[in-house]
Order: C-alpha cells, then structure tokens, then sequence
C-alpha cells in the first residue's frame, strides 16, 4: 500500500511540477540560476499604482512582474507548483526588508492577503499564506523575528478579479474583509505589521486588508508583494529634491 501511494505521488507531482525550469522551460530544474535571481530582491523598493487609492499603506515589491516572474508566480499558484513557495517566499522577504522590518528591532507580523474558500480548495492550497510562511522562515534566518498571522477572512462573496478595473476592482472588494475574532491578540509583540500578498496591481485588495485591519484597531505600516507592474517602481526623478525622493513625489 506504501509503495502504491507513492508511485501515485510520484505521478501527482508529474503532473504539476514542471518538465523544465518554471520561469523559462530550460533545463530540468524547478527554477534555474537565472530565473531565481529574477526573484532574489535586488531590485526591492516602493512601488505606487496610478491612480494611488486612497487608504493604501506603502507598498514595497521585490522584482517587476513580467515574462519568467509572471511564470513563476503563476505556475505556483494557479498549477500547483509548491516547491516555488521557497523562491518566491526569499523575494517576498526581501520585499519585507525593503519596508524597514526588522531595522528597529521588535517582531514583524507579516497578514497574508486571503482567498476565497472555493479558490483554495481549487488550488488545493492558498498561495498568498504559502508565501508568506516561506518569508517568515527566510527573515528568522536572517535575525529577523518575523511570523505568520493570518487573521483576515473574506465576509462574503467575490468576483474573480482578473480583467477588472481598477473602480471595479475597488467596487468588488468594498467591505468584503473582515478579521477573525482574538485578531489583536495575534498581533500582540509585533513592533511591526505588514501586508503580504504575491502581486500588487491597482492596490485595491491591500487598500481593503488595510481597511479591515483599521477597523478592528490594528494599525498598518506598510504592505509587501513579490511583484508589481515595472510602471509602478518609485522611482527618484533627476534633480529631485531630497523630501521628494523620500516620499516619491
């Protein structure tokens, strides 16, 4: 009976881990060389949507979301392709230190962004907590005393977002948080909380978590993504003055 369910899961995996690096094909690693320092952080700063939504914290990202990122975050989330958490989870983390966690010391509670129920049972798994669990253990590496709160819920039905506006993404979203009762309780020692999802686009989701974190008397400081749009990097224009590099402006 062992060896049956192991050869099933041998077979299982087949099917959603990929023949070839996730981000490029090449090769017959799950991530290459190269697509993994796509995602190391390097790049990692603030970014900002336009038009910026009222309510949004700032927003750090850890690389631009195109071409073998876009795979990658894709090919964990949508196909199953679980051993990426890890990748995707060192960018996250780096996306968190680009924030300032960590620089004053005290803990950071990273709040995964949630999915619907039916959504996670789809997937078989929630890739936003994934992530965010693999950040957590990458920042504790680190020095940096870092967990895992997963204190939003979804109070009612969604429309999947994709191919929505910005105002109707906004509109789709409005009030559909809430936190899970004993929330400030988890967030008790956290010197800083931060917002964790794999993508920013139009900030409408992070505006909302935000939104219901307010609610319920927890403040938040800044929000962390893998991956934003190129187009949405702040960054310092020639000339600036110094106030308007630190704000962006």
């Amino acid at each position: 009976m062992r060896e049956w369910w192991r050869g099933l899961a041998g077979e299982l995996a087949g099917l959603v881990l990929p023949v070839g690096c996730a981000g490029c094909g090449a090769g017959r690693a799950v991530l290459c060389a190269g697509c993994r320092s796509e995602l190391s952080g390097a790049g990692a700063g603030p970014v900002r949507p336009s038009p910026c939504p009222g309510g949004l914290p700032a927003v750090y990202a850890a690389t631009v979301y195109r071409e073998a990122v876009r795979a990658v975050v894709l090919a964990h989330k949508e196909r199953g392709a679980l051993p990426l958490a890890g990748a995707l989870g060192a960018a996250l983390a780096a996306a968190v230190r680009a924030g300032g966690a960590g620089r004053a010391g005290g803990g950071v509670a990273l709040v995964p962004v949630p999915s619907a129920r039916q959504r996670v049972r789809a997937r078989g798994h929630d890739p936003a907590l994934r992530i965010a669990l693999a950040a957590s253990a990458r920042l504790r590496r680190e020095g940096v005393p870092a967990r895992v709160t997963p204190v939003l819920r979804l109070r009612r039905a969604v429309a999947d977002q994709a191919g929505l506006g910005a105002a109707q993404r906004r509109e789709n979203l409005a009030g559909a948080l809430r936190t899970r009762p004993g929330a400030g309780r988890a967030m008790a020692g956290a010197a800083r909380i931060v917002l964790v999802d794999d993508l920013v686009t139009t900030g409408s989701t992070l505006v909302e978590a935000a939104r219901a974190l307010r609610e319920a008397g927890i403040g938040v400081l800044a929000a962390a993504v893998v991956a934003a749009p190129a187009d949405s990097f702040v960054r310092p224009r020639s000339g600036a003055t110094r106030t308007e590099q630190k704000t962006g402006e």
